[in-house]
């Protein structure tokens, strides 16, 4: 017998014993409103006819596959390739959809977080698109380690608010934006970058990130006439990951396999408890203050994860590995030199486990782009 689909109750938030909401009373009205609204354009055709235009003729969809022999000589290995979506990240399918979102609620202001950069670039990008007044939040050593990220935000006319608070990472630039938000939340749309938060986010970021398993698995049936024996993504918070996992979490015979960072693996090392708005797998002690995470790839320290990956670790469904800083770098080099792609550090963590996977064919989701990375994957390598 196959293991469970997770199951998910729209009006309880709920993945299994994880997701619901966990906020200040200041955020109910807010919260309640986006359930409403959310409600209201998942049955709207007028709305859906909107995203698959904008995704189509501005942010570039659909992303191709791309078979590379020679990063893995004898076996069947395709990209999906987020990185040639508009911006450089699949960061662009969510903004654009919450940005419609944030207009039908009638929010003219915008605020989001952002670790690795490629979130606030996508949200800058659709504010600009739209005329919304955006602010982004976003922890010093992020600012440091991804400049060019800063750089393209502040072009695109988004404020880039600079968080000193703790490790200077993805976990206070997320708490800043929240404070932000109960701060002005008449006002405010909080656009949130990945499958966490508390409901009903994770179902709209992961709604909105399905496009890329729908296309994958489309693709590699016209490619291949079979489903591949394993989907490979990269998890963080783990929306490029869900995105992709969505459309074969059916298919039993399907390997689903998440790669955290190996010193911000929540769902391996951590326990339950509430972090930003929701119940997951989180990193933390035994009293449920929250740990330090630390990877190479700002968009992987974060201490969470959405709720939807950790019943899916639950259930059996889906498998979670690790991946060193070093072993990141290794791939991060490998595929830019056999095949002429350089990827994303984050997604360098997923295809540093496609050695150790089983099957001949082998779908990986390329979330992003490695030209944020350079400066600080070559310093690493000490080449810079």
């Amino acid at each position: 017998m196959s293991p469970p689909t997770p199951t998910h109750t729209a009006d309880a938030g709920s993945y299994g014993p994880y997701g619901g909401r966990y906020v200040p009373e200041t955020l109910i009205p807010a919260l309640d409103e986006l359930v409403a609204g959310w409600h209201e354009v998942r049955e709207d055709d007028a709305f859906w006819a909107d995203y698959r235009a904008l995704t189509e003729n501005y942010a570039g969809r659909p992303t191709p596959l791309t078979l590379v022999e020679r990063f893995a000589p004898g076996r069947r290995v395709y990209l999906k390739r987020e990185d040639l979506l508009h911006t450089g990240a699949h960061k662009l399918n969510n903004a654009i959809g919450q940005a419609l979102l944030a207009r039908r609620l009638g929010k003219k202001r915008v605020v989001a977080e952002t670790g690795a950069g490629q979130h606030g670039v996508a949200t800058a990008t659709v504010c600009a698109r739209f005329g919304l007044e955006c602010v982004v939040f976003m922890g010093a050593e992020d600012m440091r380690r991804q400049e060019p990220n800063v750089q393209r935000m502040r072009l695109l006319g988004a404020e880039v608010e600079q968080v000193e608070l703790g490790t200077k990472t993805l976990k206070e630039a997320t708490s800043e934006a929240i404070r932000d938000w109960i701060t002005n939340v008449e006002t405010t749309y909080y656009l949130i970058g990945s499958v966490v938060g508390p409901e009903p986010y994770p179902e709209i970021v992961r709604t909105f990130q399905r496009v890329i398993g729908d296309e994958s698995r489309a693709q590699i049936l016209e490619a291949e006439q079979r489903l591949p024996d394993a989907v490979i993504a990269c998890v963080g918070g783990g929306s490029n990951a869900i995105g992709i996992f969505s459309s074969f979490i059916e298919d039993e015979g399907v390997q689903l396999i998440g790669v955290e960072a190996a010193d911000a693996a929540s769902l391996q090392q951590g326990r339950p408890a509430v972090l930003h708005g929701s119940r997951s797998a989180v990193l933390a002690d035994e009293w449920g203050q929250i740990l330090d995470a630390h990877s190479i790839s700002a968009g992987l320290d974060y201490p969470g994860v959405g709720p939807e990956h950790a019943w899916l670790r639950d259930s059996g469904r889906a498998r979670y590995l690790p991946c060193t800083d070093a072993e990141a770098l290794e791939m991060f080099e490998k595929l830019a030199r056999r095949e002429g792609i350089i990827p994303a550090l984050e997604s360098s963590h997923a295809l540093a486990r496609v050695d150790d996977t089983e099957g001949d064919l082998i779908l990986v989701c390329l979330s992003g782009r490695g030209d944020k990375d350079l400066a600080e994957a070559l310093r690493a390598m000490g080449e810079a």
